[in-house]
């Protein structure tokens, strides 16, 4: 049977293995070409396909319940149920979704893209199953990066104490993206040990079983013997799972398929909690991916061949640009200190790593711990700078708001990724970060228009001595060959253009795209005025007071409620001031995976989309003042 022939799971339930190992080879070629074309995860798939077969073959999904911890590890499930023929849509506007999507398909339960949460949502199904008295199995695979945030462990400890009956699948690649960091990896790796041992094990029981009248007995002895020594060679061997109340399997080699055939009938027999360790290589298969697995975690589309990206831009992106000005500024200034929760890489804190090892500190999925640990930091009189993703900074409100901001601590955020990320969809968009920081008293919210703007407020933030947050987006832009930057002034706006039939005000990516709307509307005989809002919170109040009179339009890549264009409807009420004509931006809703031009468009968000709006209502307001 070939991939193209596999319309659901039980397609492969009958199959040999060695047509199950063709079928992984076909698996794995398939997903190198699509991932090549689309972009996507690729590395993380690639080490999962065995283990996505085995689960398949030994359960019977969708009545089993299957849920993915980071969803970014469902591309070999997509292609097993039901999906081979849209597959090469993957990640593209109308097609499929780089993460499980309820409304794409009855095999994908439970829709994940932030890390730590299937462990606590297969508990909820499993407690849902038992209250009304239904027997199906609930999986929960998970990635040994996920064990390093602590929803996990809260879940684990529930878990096992309520005694539920469901099956943990820790997928131990010795990689979530980063490295994986801490004490928790340091003890999976331990318990690697205990394989040997337990293949020494089956050895000697079945010798010693063989000895006429004193076998049985001598080998009770020494598997008293084995469990004191194993305890000692591992720390506690399989331990950790055992003091929480799980039954622990493992650890297995993730790519060889009877094992975990055998392991998976093992655990679903069992009646309680449990948990299976395997082994896995990221990158399994393709060996561009074996060799470099970070950066085929999340890749740009690339020529397989060589494994290099298609396109190169063509300067810095936000992230890099923000590094190397910290890097200069903590070369002068030893009180730096970079944190990151797992993703050195994508934030750019990798280029700070390599010139000041010591003062960059990783701390695995635990954006909650990093933001306390920031506020520890700062109170014990360094500078911390968290760099993380926009929709992971969102685990960490709680945090910001009474470590941080209550106590004005100079902790500063870098919001990366902030606005429409494009193909991951809409568990990675970063387009809540305005409504929940900007009501937070003693918090400056800072969005540049550019890299140049970018550079001049982190050198900035080295000066302040409160806390703040500053956001940019996905991809890099430089004003400065027609708007050379001037220099950043704290809470002042800086007005681009002048035009006396409105004012466009724009924060971030969108002042870019206000200059464009400005050209637009130039062509159809209206005057507009551009600001780049620079500084969303404090308001530049003074300029914002001056402009007034004038229809005001507001501008963001972030959703309406509660963001830049409701503050600004909120200060012009409270001052008596006319309010704005027109808010753009997200309306309510979660947006989904595509280019982040499709997206725009498919917003209303693009610059012709927008100049049109501007014009009907301002030929509305005019008709209405006659």
């Amino acid at each position: 049977m070939h991939l193209q022939d596999v319309n659901s799971p039980q397609d492969i339930k009958g199959l040999s293995y060695p047509e199950m190992t063709n079928l992984a080879a076909e698996i794995r070629a398939e997903l190198v070409t699509t991932v090549a074309h689309r972009g996507g995860h690729l590395a993380s798939n690639l080490g999962v396909v065995e283990l996505t077969l085995a689960l398949h073959r030994v359960f019977d999904m969708p009545k089993d319940k299957l849920i993915f911890d980071v969803g970014h590890q469902s591309y070999v499930h997509k292609l097993i149920t039901g999906r081979y023929y849209r597959f090469s849509t993957l990640r593209s506007f109308g097609g499929l979704a780089g993460f499980p999507k309820r409304e794409e398909s009855e095999y994908d339960l439970f829709e994940t893209g932030h890390s730590s949460t299937a462990i606590s949502a297969a508990l909820g199904l499993a407690r849902a199953r038992d209250y009304q008295g239904e027997k199906y199995n609930v999986i929960a695979l998970v990635g040994d990066g996920a064990m390093t945030g602590g929803l996990c462990y809260e879940a684990l400890n529930d878990a096992g104490s309520c005694g539920a009956k469901m099956i943990l699948i820790l997928n131990d690649n010795e990689m979530s993206i980063a490295p994986n960091v801490g004490a928790l990896s340091r003890h999976l790796t331990d318990l690697r040990v205990s394989k040997g041992w337990r293949s020494t094990k089956k050895v000697v029981k079945n010798r010693l079983q063989r000895i006429p009248l004193v076998g049985k007995r001598l080998y009770r002895v020494v598997h008293w013997v084995k469990d004191t020594l194993k305890s000692a060679l591992v720390e506690g061997g399989d331990g950790f799972f055992t003091a929480l109340g799980f039954h622990y399997f493992g650890p297995i080699d993730g790519h060889d398929l009877p094992s975990m055939e055998k392991t998976f009938r093992l655990a679903k027999d069992f009646d309680g909690p449990a948990v299976i360790h395997v082994l896995t290589r990221k990158g399994y298969g393709y060996p561009k991916a074996e060799a470099l697995p970070e950066q085929f975690h999340g890749t740009p589309p690339f020529y397989v061949e060589t494994g290099d990206p298609r396109k190169a831009s063509s300067f810095p992106a936000f992230g890099t640009v923000m590094a190397q000005e910290l890097a200069d500024m903590a070369r002068t200034d030893p009180r730096i200190v970079t944190i990151t929760a797992a993703m050195p890489g994508g934030t750019g804190l990798s280029l700070f790593q390599e010139r000041f090892p010591e003062r960059m500190l990783d701390v695995g999925i635990a954006e909650e711990h990093a933001v306390t640990m920031a506020a520890g930091l700062a109170v014990g009189g360094m500078r911390p700078y968290f760099a993380v993703y926009a929709t992971f900074f969102q685990r960490s409100y709680d945090q910001l708001i009474h470590d941080v901001c209550m106590q004005k601590l100079p902790v500063t955020i870098m919001l990366d990724r902030a606005g429409l990320v494009g193909e991951d969809g809409a568990t990675h968009h970063g387009v809540f970060d305005l409504s929940s920081m900007l009501p937070v008293p003693n918090l400056t919210v800072l969005a540049p228009r550019d890299i140049h703007e970018l550079r001049a407020m982190v050198r900035w933030t080295g000066t302040y001595s409160g806390p703040c947050a500053i956001r940019y987006g996905r991809n890099a832009i430089d004003m400065s060959g027609e708007y050379p930057y001037r220099g950043y002034t704290h809470g002042q706006w800086e007005l681009l253009e002048d035009g006396e039939d409105c004012v466009l005000l724009a924060v971030g990516s969108m002042v870019a795209e206000a200059v464009e709307v400005r050209r637009l509307l130039t062509a159809l005989g209206l005057q507009a005025a551009v600001v780049n809002c620079s500084t969303v919170k404090p308001m530049d109040e003074e300029m914002l007071t001056r402009l007034a009179p004038r229809p005001l339009i507001t501008m963001e890549e972030h959703v309406l409620a509660g963001g830049f264009g409701s503050a600004v409807c909120a200060f012009c009420v409270t001052n008596e001031l006319p309010a704005p004509v027109l808010t753009l931006g997200i309306q309510d809703t979660f947006v989904q995976h595509g280019r982040h031009d499709q997206l725009l468009k498919y917003l209303g968000l693009q610059p012709e989309q927008m100049a049109r709006r501007v014009a009907a209502v301002l030929k509305t307001k005019g008709k209405n003042q006659r």
